[in-house]
């Protein structure tokens, strides 16, 4: 840091120093300017009048009144005002008592709004000029009294040009910060999304490979001793199963790894082209599901296409865990229009057939995933028994990259 930015660090932060050493600067300009002759015959003539002594003193009060100009600027420039209207009555009128006035005038535009300055600017200027051409020893034209309304307007609009300045600057800054801000806010919204979408991935991959898992142990438990071929069936299952989810979390993990890892795969996410691999395994769990698909062939965007394939599975995998072993299900995958419906539904033969009992957050990501694409997701009970699903998605799905991507 240079000495002159230390220097000016230490005025910031010493603002009574500043206007100490203002003070003094002014007092040094008033005593050698009432010492001045401006109307020498040859040029400007020193020492030629004495400054009076209530001069002297007008002089020395205004200055130390400006050491205060920046805790009280009005009452400052009340004071200044009077010494310098006082000066212009009582004594010769090129006495420059009113300097301090326009200092303090200076400092109450600068340090107010525009109104203000205007209002105490026109006042000051018309006292000072008007008991100088009015009042004074000299002509109402004189130079000296027009140099006052001149010092003075200069005063109020230099004051006036800082005070619009330092707006524009604090203005500048302050949408600098807010735009700042705005890209945190936005930069924690999208890893909240992220984590929120992860969170759902995993959230389906194991509950729907775990569900199936804990079915077939059981299945294998119970028919171990008396009949091992089906035993060891179910245990094939539960192997399958388990690889299976061991893909897909290493899929879903995947994303998280650096960009320029060749093994991460940059589509981890199924889709409804394999809706019979997915209601195979459930069918080979025991569950009964039957498929009904009426899209006519239609290519969804991968966001869509992801988001049916987890609403199907987390709803088939409810159905097994909450309506029975008894239960069937039904899966329709019909397109109308823009959009692409997809309902589940079961025959509730369970005690436990509501999905929300368990506390779990199948259903919540569900919505959060459809609600994600612009779509809408129906849930409830069905009148006589069991439970419904019905997701209604865009074809043309309207949400950022950063939602579909997956």
């Amino acid at each position: 840091m240079s000495s002159i930015d230390r220097a000016r660090q230490w005025l910031t932060t010493h603002p009574l120093a500043l206007d100490a050493a203002l003070a003094a600067a002014v007092l040094a300009c008033m005593v050698a300017g009432s010492f001045v002759d401006p109307r020498g015959k040859d040029s400007v003539t020193w020492s030629l009048r004495t400054p009076d002594a209530l001069s002297l003193v007008l002089i020395t009060l205004g200055a130390a009144a400006l050491v205060f100009r920046r805790r009280a600027p009005k009452t400052v420039l009340a004071v200044t005002g009077t010494f310098a209207l006082i000066e212009s009555v009582t004594g010769d009128p090129r006495a420059p008592v009113a300097m301090s006035a326009v200092i303090a005038l200076y400092t109450v535009a600068a340090t107010t709004d525009r109104h203000t300055t205007w209002r105490v600017g026109l006042l000051t200027m018309t006292v000072l000029t008007g008991s100088a051409m009015l009042a004074g020893p000299l002509p109402w034209y004189a130079q000296e009294n027009l140099g006052v309304l001149a010092w003075t307007g200069i005063g109020a609009t230099a004051g006036d040009a800082v005070r619009s300045r330092r707006a524009v600057v604090h203005a500048i800054r302050e949408r600098a910060e807010r735009a700042e801000r705005t890209r945190e806010e936005e930069a924690r919204r999208r890893v909240a999304e992220e984590r929120l979408r992860i969170a759902r991935d995993l959230h389906d991959v194991v509950a729907h490979h775990i569900a199936l898992v804990n079915v077939q142990a059981g299945v294998a438990a119970h028919v171990m001793d008396k009949r091992p071929d089906q035993a060891k069936e179910a245990l094939a299952h539960v192997r399958e199963a388990s690889r299976s989810a061991l893909n897909e979390l290493r899929a879903t993990v995947g994303l998280l790894r650096q960009s320029d890892d060749p093994e991460a795969p940059t589509e981890p996410a199924p889709g409804l082209v394999r809706l019979d691999e997915l209601v195979g395994t459930f069918r080979s769990a025991g569950l009964h599901v039957e498929v009904a698909r009426a899209d006519h062939g239609t290519v969804l965007p991968a966001a869509v296409d992801l988001a049916a394939y987890r609403v199907i599975q987390e709803a088939l995998t409810n159905v097994q865990k909450h309506a029975g072993t008894e239960a069937k299900a039904e899966v329709s995958v019909v397109r109308v229009g823009e959009n692409i419906e997809i309902t589940v539904l079961d025959n509730g033969a369970g005690e436990d057939d509501a999905p929300e009992a368990g506390g779990g957050h199948g259903l919540i990501g569900m919505r959060e995933r459809v609600s994600a694409l612009s779509g809408t997701l129906t849930t409830g009970p069905r009148y006589g028994g069991g439970f419904r699903v019905h997701a209604i998605l865009p074809v043309k799905t309207r949400t950022s990259p950063a939602k579909d991507s997956v």
